[in-house]
């Protein structure tokens, strides 16, 4: 009877995974849903009759293990390494004639760049063991429980081999929609991008969340392997053939004539796919002449990333409504005829400054060029003058503040125009949530929807009152309960030690970023060494030129920004700031650095801290006196800029090289 049994689970597992591979790789399913369900809950019943006979590779394992509370760090085997990228035909065509005087008549395969998070999956005896995000390329994060509740993942590979292969995790465009519906519905934050979401979906402590947010893989390289193969795509025949959801090659190109009609023509046609991608991957076919060609220490030579540039689209500028910004500025914002570019829907766009309106002569009912700059911010590139027709009407900067009415002021020599009313309801507002931002105070939960109903009640009026909320003005808010309430009065008890650089930067004086915050908190050590500083003294403070000066001075001689200040530190609110020993042992020390684009595993606040705790500075534009651009994913200008410049631009692996990483 066991042995009945034990071939009865062993027939189900190799069906249901059969149907499971017929469903989400091959895209060919042969059974309903209602059978396939009937057949996993058979499967079920006997492995809870019979757990003797329960095994990882089930397909009932596909959601299993608790929640993790942290990630392990894992070094790879084999170094997951980056691709060089480039950014127009030119580079292509250099990139082909390098390989050509190694390789004599080089076939290239051309794949597509899956815009997504890479993870290097091995397997032993066939069977999944491990699944760990690149990271830097040496060291991931181990994430196997929630790898395997990705269905087009196998669990059990069709041959007992011991092989790891590297793979792209992706969300596609329908599920990422479907995904922030449901998030805007429950009143959360939503996701920008699908990239975005499905870094954060396998990164969750929770496998049950990442099983339901129906993330896809595509794997596209053998990492380790003891098969034989003479060309790249023999290998990924070879990685189908094991049951693998491979990326299939678009073409095979042996010239850059050829390469240039790929890319043209995919240029066009990626919006038509289910998923994003953002370029293409030209890789030399033959192995041996790889083995050749050899490596960077950060990238083969025998590969490279050809990326897209940003998609543009046309549509109606209807009208330009103004925000006012927590220090009083005026951003014009374009309200336009909703657009999908990149993957959503774009129906605004900011327009930064009246100069910037005047310079691109935009007009209220113009047909406009937009982008959406590094695939995430929806800008205006241009007018389509020739489309106008008399009906257009001029731009207007208001006189008064739409907020609070008060007369709006614009500085000599200075962009930007400004309400001068510090009572300006929406400038407290926009200030209030700044304060609690995770780069300023970091108050976790006490977003904008709490901060405004927070307003709406009179419980708050300045970021002072924040440190006077009790646990029950919080619950009694509608939505909120007695959990969540002592869960935002836990951090905003925990934000008092975030220290004077953060405070700096929390309490939005103009023009101080994060940066100055840090040199002047570092530079005074307390708040009552920088109130008491006269002009000078704080022009001597690094990265403080004259028209910072002012402001901090101006700032810190009100009496109403003093009395703000005197009831934090009654709150108990950190007023100091210990001095950062900086790392002699790395590149950085006393070196200026811009960054630019998507880091691969940093985020822009993580690598700028880095930097400074490197004894480097961090500022937001390119000049001579940058020494380092680091450049990610999708650059802006900067690196155009730094290019012209003749100014070092570093990847991410050459930046932890630098401090020592």
């Amino acid at each position: 009877m066991s042995q009945e049994i034990k071939n009865k689970i062993e027939f189900l597992k190799s069906e249901l995974s059969r149907h499971e591979y017929l469903y989400y790789v091959k895209d060919a399913p042969e059974i309903s849903d209602i059978e396939f369900d009937t057949m996993m809950k058979e499967l079920e019943k006997l492995e809870a009759q019979y757990p003797e006979y329960k095994t990882s590779d089930s397909p009932t394992q596909r959601v299993g293990g608790t929640a993790a509370e942290s990630f392990f760090e894992v070094t790879h085997k084999v170094p997951l390494l980056s691709l060089s990228n480039t950014y127009n035909a030119d580079e292509i065509d250099a990139f082909i004639s390098r390989i050509e005087k190694t390789v004599s008549n080089p076939e290239l395969c051309v794949e597509f760049k899956i815009d997504g998070l890479s993870v290097a999956l091995t397997y032993e005896k066939g069977i999944l063991t491990k699944g760990v995000t690149r990271g830097d390329g040496v060291v991931g994060e181990d994430v196997t429980q929630n790898v395997r509740t990705i269905r087009s993942i196998p669990l059990k590979l069709t041959q007992p081999v011991d092989v790891i292969v590297r793979g792209e995790v992706y969300m596609n465009r329908a599920v990422f929609a479907e995904l922030n519906e449901q998030r805007e519905r429950e009143g959360l934050p939503l996701f920008a991008n699908p990239r975005n979401a499905a870094a954060g979906s396998l990164r969750q402590q929770d496998p049950s969340i990442t099983a339901q947010r129906k993330l896809d893989i595509f794997v596209f390289n053998t990492q380790l392997s003891d098969h034989p193969i003479q060309t790249h795509t023999e290998g990924l025949e070879y990685l189908s053939h094991l049951g693998f959801k491979t990326i299939s090659p678009i073409a095979l190109v042996t010239s850059a004539d050829q390469m240039r009609s790929v890319i043209d023509e995919w240029a066009v046609k990626r919006y038509d796919l289910e998923y994003d991608i953002d370029g293409l991957v030209l890789k030399l076919n033959d192995v041996a002449s790889r083995e050749i060609l050899g490596y960077t220490a950060k990238a083969p030579r025998w590969a490279v990333a050809y990326k897209f540039p940003a998609e543009q689209k046309e549509t109606v500028l209807y009208d330009i409504t103004f925000q006012v910004g927590r220090t009083g500025a005026i951003t014009p914002t374009a309200e336009l005829e909703g657009v999908f570019i990149a993957g959503t829907k774009v129906s605004r766009a900011t327009l930064h400054n009246e100069d910037f309106v005047r310079e691109k002569d935009i007009m209220l009912g113009d047909h406009v060029i937009i982008e959406k700059a590094g695939e995430i911010i929806p800008a205006v590139v241009s007018v389509v003058k020739e489309k106008r027709n008399g009906t257009e009407r001029p731009f207007q900067m208001p006189e008064n503040c739409p907020e609070c009415g008060a007369k709006l002021v614009r500085e000599a020599g200075r962009a930007a125009t400004y309400c001068p009313n510090p009572e300006c309801p929406a400038q407290i507002a926009r200030l209030l949530m700044h304060f609690t931002s995770r780069d300023a105070m970091d108050i976790t939960g006490l977003g904008e929807q709490v901060v405004k109903k927070l307003l709406d009640e009179g419980l708050i009026k300045d970021i002072a009152d924040i440190y006077a909320l009790k646990a029950e003005d919080i619950a009694n808010l509608s939505g909120m309960g007695q959990k969540s309430a002592q869960n935002y009065i836990n951090a905003i008890e925990q934000s008092k030690q975030a220290g004077l650089a953060r405070l700096l930067y929390a309490l939005g004086i103009r023009y101080v970023g994060k940066g100055t915050a840090r040199a002047l908190a570092e530079n005074f050590g307390n708040i009552d060494a920088l109130i008491n500083a006269d002009y000078d003294d704080i022009l001597q403070t690094d990265d403080v030129g004259e028209v910072i000066a002012v402001s901090v001075k101006d700032y810190f001689s009100q009496p109403k920004n003093i009395k703000i200040i005197d009831r934090l530190k009654a709150s108990g609110v950190k007023m100091t700031e210990e001095k950062h020993e900086t790392n002699t042992q790395t590149l950085i020390s006393g070196k200026t650095f811009v960054l630019t684009g998507t880091l691969p595993t940093y985020s822009r606040k993580q690598a700028s801290d880095l930097i400074e705790q490197a004894g480097g500075k961090v500022t937001s534009s390119v000049t001579k006196n940058t020494d380092y651009v680091l450049c990610g994913e999708a650059p802006g200008s900067k690196r155009d800029k730094a290019q012209k410049l003749g100014i070092a631009i570093i990847d991410e692996d050459e930046f932890n090289r630098m401090i020592g990483k």
